[in-house]
Parts: C-alpha cells; sequence; structure tokens
C-alpha cells in the first residue's frame, strides 16, 4: 500500500513539473508577437525616412527621354567636367545619371513623385554614381538650383513660361538650359536641334542667362 501511495505521488509529481513546462513554453512563444510589435516603431521610422507620399499631383504625365536625346541634350549645352547639372522634373535619373558617368560632374535631379526619385536612387546605385548624383523629392517651382550651370527640362510650353522667373532670379548669366520638345514662349532660343528618336523627331532647345535679361523679359526677374 505504502508503495502504491508513493507511485501516485512521484505521478503526481511529474505531472505536475510536466504542465509548468509547458505553461512556461506557452509564455515564451507569446512574449514573441509582443517583441515584435515593440520593435514595430523602428521599422516605420526608417520608412517615414524615405519619400513615401506625393507633396501634390505632378504637372505632366511622366514619358521617358530616349538616351540618344539625352546624349543630344548634354552635348548642345557643352556639358565639361566643370559644370553643375539640375535636372527639374528628373523621372528614373538618366539625364543626371549619364552626365555623371560621361563627365564625372556633380548632378541633382528634383521631382515631386516619390515613386520615380526611388526609381533614379535605384538607378544611381546601379551606375555607381551616388558619390557624384543626388535625387531630391521636391516641387521644382519651389526648389533652390542656384549652384546650377546646367539645367535640363522636359515640362510642357506653359510649364516652361512659368518657370522662368525662377531661372531668371536664381540662375547666374552663362547657365544653360536644354529643353526636350518645348520652347519657353517668347524667350528666343541660342540653337534649336532636330534629333530622331526611336519612334517620332525630338527637339532640342538652347538657353543661355544673359548679362542683361531681355527687355520684353525684365518684368520676370521682379517676380
Amino acid at each position: 500500500m505504502a508503495s502504491r501511495k508513493f507511485n501516485i505521488l512521484l505521478v503526481s509529481v511529474l505531472t505536475a513539473g510536466a504542465a509548468s513546462l509547458g505553461c512556461n513554453q506557452v509564455q515564451a512563444d507569446r512574449s514573441t508577437p509582443s517583441e515584435q510589435v515593440q520593435a514595430a516603431p523602428v521599422d516605420q521610422q526608417q520608412a517615414q525616412s524615405s519619400p513615401t507620399t506625393q507633396l501634390r499631383e505632378p504637372d505632366v504625365v511622366y514619358v521617358p527621354t530616349p538616351q540618344n536625346v539625352v546624349d543630344q541634350m548634354l552635348a548642345i549645352a557643352n556639358v565639361n567636367e566643370k559644370d553643375v547639372l539640375y535636372d527639374l522634373g528628373s523621372g528614373d535619373g538618366r539625364i543626371p545619371i549619364t552626365a555623371a558617368q560621361r563627365f564625372g560632374i556633380q548632378a541633382t535631379g528634383i521631382d515631386i513623385n516619390p515613386e520615380r526619385i526611388r526609381e533614379a536612387n535605384e538607378n544611381a546605385q546601379k551606375a555607381g554614381v551616388t558619390d557624384r548624383v543626388k535625387f531630391l523629392n521636391q516641387d521644382l517651382f519651389t526648389s533652390q538650383f542656384s549652384d546650377a550651370t546646367v539645367v535640363t527640362l522636359y515640362l510642357l510650353p506653359e510649364l516652361n513660361v512659368k518657370l522662368r522667373p525662377q531661372l531668371f532670379q536664381q540662375l547666374k548669366p552663362g547657365t544653360r538650359i536644354v529643353s526636350h520638345d518645348f520652347a519657353m514662349g517668347d524667350w528666343k532660343p541660342d540653337r534649336v536641334v532636330q534629333v530622331e528618336g526611336p519612334s517620332r523627331t525630338h527637339t532640342v532647345y538652347l538657353w543661355t542667362i544673359p548679362e542683361k535679361v531681355p527687355a520684353n523679359l525684365q518684368s520676370e526677374t521682379s517676380k
């Protein structure tokens, strides 16, 4: 009888121990999601450091400039190793990236669409030019680009005209401005070149910021 009582007591102790171990295991399992939830704000903070929302709707639908047109835009501006280039409405970054690769210059792209900024940064990394190229998620109509010696555009005629006061106010005389396909209203270009693309003919315009703004455009410098 004493032996039987001992066996029953032993089984009870072992059962309680197993239950205790099982409970501890459940507690350990439950602690993992809690730790993951606590770590989540760190990931969110990192995500917030990259552009995630659009400042406003873009003024134009993104259409990439063919590479041979990019080449002609840089050629007509006579880009050299001393230049600083800004591409206003930079899309996937091909103009700043090409300029940095070819001439070793510092180049900046400005675009209002965060998706285009992410794409451009990825392309710059693949091209190995992240030390010379940067992309800013900004509204080009409120951006600062006064250190530019070359500015490239692929906007629309009315946007080019809207941008003119900023160009005159910010840029130094001698700065070259190149526009793909669209003119600058009554500001006469220095050169116009036709470029055959894969599916159509493209037009490239060149202007140079003058020492003295033309009389018909002088009012824009005070805007």
